[in-house]
């Protein structure tokens, strides 16, 4: 979809989504053939002609004022991610170009040195696109233990984390409320198409998910964008068992497109002990220093494939 249309369809998926009665518009008992407000009616909360919202929809004027696009943002409830995203939506719109592919992301040299200090934090840096740009050991075994660790260090070979999310048994299983972490990976992928319409293998990521889960595609038409900075999951990991992780998401100035997510546990719980038991237990196998391992005992498994084969 070019930015036209997808300011257009940002636009009419959050007017469906709102209801008379949310803004104080009365209905009078009428029948409406559509969900959500009419074109005139956002319009008329805008303070807009009903004419030139209508343009604006179809992706036949991409000339809004920022003064016009925050009124249409009121009218629609956006919150201040949504504002902005609606925003990148329209200068995309104004400034089109073709679809480019660039060339495979680099790890910044600072974002490096940081992921080797954090040693005893599982951390995972991703790139634009949710490509695995590097993990810690411990990162690796929370996240994606039956995956290569070695993958990232190959861009041809990169996981990524959109698509494990949608496509790999493993990681549905290791989230307790899957459809919360996904719908928060697809809110992040809408701000980042919103900032980048032209990138070529973005756009490609998007339409394999959209062909290849039919879950990943009725959330993308939900148009709802999110910014992961801070999130709280429960997880049920092979090795550990259950915990409660909280997963902070940090960003360099000096490379703002590789997002750096640290898990972390309330101090003094049980699952921080979980993660400790982690952080041990791979720091152990893999020759970094010493410490249990997990579940340790005559014939406890030692990785997630292990634990899945035993499990399975």
């Amino acid at each position: 979809m070019d930015a036209h249309g997808q300011l257009g369809a940002f636009l009419q998926a959050r007017r469906a989504q709102l209801k008379p009665e949310d803004v104080g518009l009365p209905t009078y008992g009428d029948r409406r053939r559509v969900p959500g407000l009419r074109r005139e009616e956002l319009a008329l909360l805008a303070g807009v002609s009903s004419s030139y919202y209508t343009r604006l929809e179809q992706g036949a004027s991409c000339h809004a004022s920022v003064e016009v696009l925050d009124a249409i943002a009121r009218a629609l409830n956006l919150e201040e991610t949504e504002r902005l995203h609606l925003r990148d939506l329209a200068t995309a719109c104004r400034h089109r170009g073709a679809p480019r592919r660039p060339p495979a992301e680099r790890l910044a040299p600072a974002v490096r040195d940081l992921v080797r200090a954090l040693d005893e934090v599982p951390v995972v840096v991703t790139g634009r696109r949710s490509d695995v740009l590097a993990w810690n050991t411990a990162g690796h075994a929370l996240l994606a233990g039956h995956v290569d660790p070695t993958g990232p260090e190959r861009p041809a070979d990169r996981p990524n984390m959109a698509r494990l999310v949608f496509l790999d048994a493993h990681i549905r299983e290791l989230y307790v409320d899957w459809p919360a972490k996904a719908r928060a990976v697809v809110g992040n992928l809408r701000l980042v198409a919103g900032r980048h319409p032209q990138d070529a293998r973005l756009t490609s990521l998007i339409g394999e998910l959209t062909t290849r889960s039919a879950e990943f595609a009725g959330m993308w038409a939900d148009h709802r964008v999110r910014a992961c900075d801070t999130a709280e999951y429960e997880m049920r990991h092979p090795l550990v068992g259950s915990l409660t992780v909280r997963q902070q998401t940090l960003t360099a100035p000096s490379a703002p497109d590789q997002s750096l997510v640290m898990v972390t546990a309330v101090p003094g719980s049980a699952s921080q002990a979980a993660l400790r038991l982690l952080v041990q237990a791979t720091a152990a196998e893999a020759g970094s220093g010493p410490g249990p391992r997990a579940g340790s005992g005559p014939g406890a498994p030692t990785s997630w494939q292990d634990a899945v084969t035993r499990r399975g």
